[in-house]
């Protein structure tokens, strides 16, 4: 049997088991499960005990993980918000961006590079680490706090910087290199540019929306999943194809489905992939580092570390301190002070037109993956020297205002009743149901519902309900509702659970497993119907009311004797001694006129029971 050929089983196995041993023993130790993922990777890779030899390829599969994430970082970024941070994109990303590539490439020329491979040196480290900066964000719960979404516009400015300095590269080579004979020329690539950009905007407001409502009534689960990496892959694609960054079509593609009714599902069916590519990503990255050019030019490797983020630090610091304090301005300048992914792209293109010897993009490529490395240390050090901030009374303030945040999941009749009062109060309320025709439906009368399946824990998560302050659950199905009360005990023991039950089954169920409050769908309205019906036959209305709440009363305490009584019952069962709990006793209420027909109140317990 031939031997095969690439990537096999034990080389996935030799990465799942790096990530494995790595990952936790870095974030044990404080360290961080980037630095873990990087370790892992120098360990097994071509340039440690050579587990796995080919690299390069591990990486092109592994920028997938990138994508995925800045997909998931689009949904969570409504264009409204993201037209907010315009001015932090364009304004402060260029000013960072061209303020560390004049440093860096003064620094470049101090080393003796040449004039263009300076520039080029020096604007490939301007760019940061896009999956490192944002997982850091992520691991340390800043993604979406005011300094956090400036370094996110930030990362969005160099994603679309990537394009005029490749444009960059291709017009020095055709004056200094020696490989390339007929450059593209720029207005054909920013052409492309355009076009891909218009083509992912034109599919994503008016296809995706139909499409995906098709895929939801007419498709499986697994369908829905294909459509989602469809997406990503496909908007990733097309922006390649235009000489665009791949992520940035995956962020625009997520943007413009940000307020799709299929957000949460979308975000549920890509989060797996995105975090075993994205820590993928980092152990190719990891077995990138060439041990052989570091040691044989040490000097050159580790003084380039040094200077390069010294100098990318420096400008950081001073473009942070436009708007933000000290503290902020130091945990921004640790945070972005390495070489990103793009500067291989760059350098890569550099290389190819000649503006690069081999050995200069050895050395230079190998001081971009040493920084990277290097950055959750210098967070740890940015956190240990941050200066202690007061904190502010007006936060604390703010902080009241808040509303209350609610999650109802499924979105019948039932619920949307129960929407109303607090729509009608402003309360903060997200939908989601996976019923594409009652979303329709709900989205005429101006609800927002979005597409998800409450009893899948990714869709959970995706939908907020680890951050809720109360959950409805209001689906019709009670063994979809058990469910969905299962999962938020098991994972999210702290939020209160309002549920709609089904029948009295069904609450001593919800009542076992320690809800906050539930409903019989049918009860409370029964007894007012119940009610008037008496006011119509004549009974006096106080009567009549007294009457509905003795019957309320008695069924309160009858379904609490069941609940103790199926307890005891249970116990007595795993003696052999089963014990039928006793109902409780019928009281007569009092009349003025005719009193309540006993037969009839039997009649009624038995209904009960069953109701």
């Amino acid at each position: 049997m031939a031997e095969p050929i690439g990537m096999g089983l034990g080389h996935a196995v030799a990465l799942l088991a790096a990530a494995v041993v790595a990952v936790p023993l870095f974030k044990r130790f404080g360290l961080g499960a980037v630095l873990g993922y990087l370790a892992a990777g120098l360990v097994i890779g071509p340039f440690g005990l050579g587990v796995i030899e080919d690299a390069e390829s591990v990486l092109h599969v592994a920028e997938l993980g990138v994508v995925m994430f800045l997909f998931i970082i689009g949904l969570e970024m409504r264009p409204a918000r993201l037209w907010s941070l315009r001015r932090e994109i364009f304004g402060l990303g260029l000013l960072q961006v061209v303020t560390c590539g004049a440093l860096l490439t003064g620094v470049a020329l101090l080393f003796g590079l040449p004039g263009p491979a300076a520039v080029i040196a020096g604007a490939g480290f301007a760019l940061s680490s896009t999956a490192i900066v944002m997982q850091l964000l992520e691991e340390r719960n800043e993604n979406n706090e005011t300094d956090g979404q400036r370094v996110v516009s930030i990362l969005l400015f160099e994603d679309l910087a990537i394009v005029p300095l490749l444009a960059l590269v291709a017009v020095l080579g055709g004056i200094y290199g020696t490989a390339i004979e007929d450059p593209q020329p720029i207005w054909l690539t920013v052409g492309f540019a355009v076009a891909a950009v218009a083509a992912v905007y034109a599919i994503g407001k008016w296809v995706l929306n139909p499409v995906f409502r098709i895929l939801a009534q007419y498709g499986g689960r697994e369908v829905m999943t294909a459509g989602a990496l469809l997406v990503v892959l496909g908007a990733a694609w097309a922006m390649d194809l235009g000489g665009l960054s791949m992520a940035m079509g995956a962020f625009l593609a997520g943007v413009l489905l940000s307020e799709s009714t299929f957000r949460h599902q979308l975000e549920a069916d890509v989060e797996p992939f995105r975090g075993i590519l994205l820590g993928l990503f980092f152990l190719s990255v990891g077995m990138s580092l060439d041990l052989q050019v570091v040691i044989a030019d040490w000097p050159l490797v580790l003084g380039g570390v040094a200077a390069f983020m010294g100098a990318k630090m420096a400008g950081v610091y001073g473009i942070a301190r436009i708007k933000a304090a000290h503290g902020e301005a130091l945990k921004r300048a640790a945070l972005m002070g390495e070489g990103g992914e793009f500067a291989f792209v760059l350098y890569g293109a550099a290389l190819t037109a000649g503006l690069f010897e081999p050995r200069m993009g050895a050395i230079l490529s190998a001081v971009v993956i040493v920084s990277m490395a290097l950055t959750p240390l210098r967070m740890l050090l940015a956190d240990r020297f941050k200066p202690r901030e007061d904190v502010s009374m007006e936060g604390v303030d703010h902080a009241r205002n808040l509303r209350e945040r609610v999650l109802i999941i499924g979105f019948g009749r039932f619920a949307q009743v129960v929407a109303q009062p607090l729509l009608a109060r402003d309360v903060d309320v997200s939908i989601i149901e996976n019923d594409v025709e009652m979303i329709q439906a709900a989205g005429n009368f101006g609800f927002k519902v979005y597409y998800g399946d409450g009893s899948r824990l990714d869709v959970l998560r995706a939908s907020g309900a680890a951050d809720a302050e109360t959950v409805l659950v209001c689906v019709d199905k009670p063994e979809v509702a058990d469910r969905i009360v299962e999962l938020m005990k098991s994972e999210f023991p702290l939020t209160k659970l309002f549920v709609r039950a089904y029948d009295r089954g069904h609450s001593i169920r919800l009542i076992e497993a320690g809800v906050e409050y539930h409903i019989r769908e049918t009860f409370e309205s029964a007894l007012v119907f119940g009610e008037q019906v008496l006011v119509d036959l004549g009974f006096n209305a106080a009567d009549a009311r007294e009457t509905i709440e003795d019957v309320r009363r008695r069924d309160e305490e009858r379904l609490t004797l069941q609940v103790s009584g199926g307890l005891q019952a249970g116990r007595n069962l795993m003696r052999g001694n089963m014990v039928t709990p006793q109902p409780a006793p019928y009281v007569k209420p009092r009349r003025e006129s005719r009193p309540l027909n006993e037969e009839a109140a039997d009649v009624l317990e038995e209904t009960r029971d069953r109701v």
